[in-house]
């Protein structure tokens, strides 16, 4: 069984609800307080780093060169702001103007394996890079790791994110778990979702479901839990998964999403 990926006003319904969860949490939170799920970051950092994410985004809708794209000056501009969370929140609005003026047929610039079409490609991107820093926000104010109830997007959103992060992330040269000797592991959600992973010395490579092909893929180990459990242990947010063989440290150690 595969996701079915959400329709994309829900990606940018989701966004505009991200970015208020991530504006509020901050500000209750306040401007010093460190974020738990990324070290060594303050909330000024997180808020400098998102409106930073949501221009460079915006201007490759547009037609921009996202390789000229100055983010340090553009993060630093966010950190002196007198309003950061004010900036933010200028920042998300002109992101999703964007997406909304974007024609389908948009052809721009996309990063991540097996990515679909530009416009679709950049609203999901930018979902789920929302709702991790939004997430990360509430770490600030809570001061630990989240949890699955505090998530206020439901199980597509969460197995969209998953899909993302397993195929579209770490199916790239730089990115993801590595292992020598190989190994094969298995993500599966309660739902039925479920992701084949092959993990070896130099690349990842997923498959949807299971390969299926002989007694190389019989999974060594598996992770599962919920859609939203997943999501967030997955991209290194707190969650609660079972995990027997200890996989997600050596992931967390070679693969974790920190940023």
């Amino acid at each position: 069984m595969t996701h079915d990926a959400p329709p994309l006003e829900d990606y940018l319904t989701g966004i505009a609800d991200a970015a208020d969860r991530l504006a509020s949490w901050c500000t209750d939170a306040g401007l010093d307080a460190p974020v738990l799920t990324c070290p060594g970051w303050s909330v000024r950092d997180l808020l400098a780093h998102q409106g930073m994410v949501h221009r460079w985004a915006a201007g490759t809708l547009r037609g921009e060169d996202p390789l000229a794209y100055d983010d340090v000056a553009v993060e630093a501009v966010g950190r002196a702001h007198d309003d950061p969370t004010a900036w933010l929140r200028a920042g998300a609005d002109d992101l999703l103007t964007a997406l909304r003026q974007a024609p389908d047929d948009l052809r721009v610039m996309t990063f991540l394996k097996e990515a679909p079409p530009a416009r679709r490609f950049w609203a999901r991107r930018q979902l789920h890079e929302t709702t991790i820093h939004a997430l990360d926000a509430l770490s600030a104010r809570e001061q630990r790791l989240p949890v699955a109830t505090d998530a206020w997007f439901g199980p597509s959103v969460a197995l969209d994110g998953v899909d993302e992060l397993l195929v579209g992330f770490w199916q790239r040269a730089r990115s993801g778990p590595r292992a020598d000797p190989p190994y094969v592991a298995l993500v599966a959600a309660d739902s039925g979702d479920q992701w084949e992973l092959e993990v070896g010395p130099q690349r990842v490579t997923t498959h949807r479901g299971t390969a299926a092909t002989g007694p190389t893929t019989v999974p060594l180990a598996t992770i599962s839990g919920t859609p939203v459990d997943l999501y967030l242990a997955l991209w290194n947010r707190g969650g609660r998964v079972d995990d027997p063989a200890g996989l997600l440290g050596r992931w967390r150690a070679s693969g974790a999403i920190t940023w």
